[in-house]
């Protein structure tokens, strides 16, 4: 089996580069001969003649990928997110599309709490005043405990959150219309009530359609005036635009990034930039546990196929008619 890993180099060593050795163990591997992530054509050419893809989340499954690579038989999100891959094309040519293991929950949300906590007590602007030889202005913060805070979607980081969130001593409300939260404590609420009364708005919604600028200037308004959103699951929950202006205005207090519309999920330069504003470039699931459970997880997808079976977490394992024929072989 031939097996081609799409991670630069940067990310190849920081999400994979530990776990590349017992993969290399069993199939033959081919890694990004680029410096950089990949476009489609460049990724249709070095995948020539390899079995399975397995891709880093800024390389997209588009349509062609299925379509022009008649040997490609699995391709393997090294992520959970499958947002950007053409399953409906990869079905339509027999290939088989896997997702990676949830692991990346507790340091997602461990970083919410501490973009949190930084944009509540000034910690990066005081930093990057003493960094540049300022000395920094006093600065009042907000403390945590005894405040409220909002998590929209009650998934598996939204869960994990909840308790680090409640252990600060915080009122906890959540939204969710397609989970019943039966936690003592916490309060399950309707959207517009969570936004007016949270100082901490936590948005941790799938990305789909119906949560495309999920918060926007109707929603901004609706918020108290002073509160933070803190933003590690998808930009595209945000309308930019509108965030900009609501703290150019002062209404919005503050805002907590690790996520949005540039490239890879990153920060919008120019909304990151922002005073108010603490950014990291997705570094959500950038820990070891999480990068070498998530490597780990697609290693198994191709023991697994090696071994005759089919791979878990896969999304149309039906239809992996390819994978069908190369079991048989």
């Amino acid at each position: 089996m031939r097996v081609f890993v799409t991670h630069n180099p940067e990310d190849l060593e920081a999400y994979y580069g530990r776990a590349l050795p017992a993969l290399e163990a069993i199939v033959e591997v081919v890694t990004n001969p680029f410096d950089r992530d990949l476009t489609t054509e460049e990724l249709i050419g070095a995948a020539a003649g390899c079995d399975v893809i397995v891709a880093h989340r800024s390389t997209p499954g588009e349509a062609e990928v299925f379509e022009r690579l008649p040997a490609l038989v699995a391709f393997l999100r090294c992520a959970v997110d499958i947002s950007t891959i053409d399953v409906d094309a990869a079905t339509t040519n027999g290939v088989l599309v896997a997702r990676a293991d949830k692991s990346f929950v507790a340091s997602t949300a461990e970083l919410a709490l501490g973009l949190l906590i930084d944009t509540a007590r000034n910690i990066s602007a005081s930093t990057n005043d003493y960094q540049a030889q300022r000395v920094p202005r006093q600065r009042a913060g907000h403390q945590l405990a005894g405040k409220t805070a909002g998590i929209i979607g009650y998934g598996a980081i939204g869960a994990y959150l909840a308790t680090l969130l409640n252990a600060l001593g915080m009122q906890v409300l959540v939204c969710d219309p397609f989970v019943t939260v039966d936690d003592p404590d916490l309060c399950q609420v309707e959207l517009p009530d969570l936004l007016a009364r949270s100082d901490a708005v936590f948005p941790l919604t799938v990305s789909d359609a119906t949560t495309e600028n999920l918060i926007g200037a109707d929603e901004l308004a609706a918020m108290k005036p002073g509160a933070t959103i803190i933003n590690v699951s998808r930009g595209e929950a945000l309308d930019e635009a509108a965030v900009a202006a609501a703290l150019d205005s002062g209404h919005l207090g503050g805002l907590g990034m690790d996520v949005g519309r540039a490239a890879d999920q990153r920060p919008s330069p120019a909304l990151a930039a922002r005073p108010g504003v603490v950014a990291t470039p997705h570094l959500g699931g950038l820990t070891p546990e999480n990068a070498d459970a998530q490597a780990a997880s697609s290693i198994e997808q191709v023991q697994a196929m090696l071994d005759g079976v089919v791979p878990p977490r896969a999304v149309n394992a039906e239809h992996a008619t390819r994978l069908r024929g190369f079991l048989a072989r």
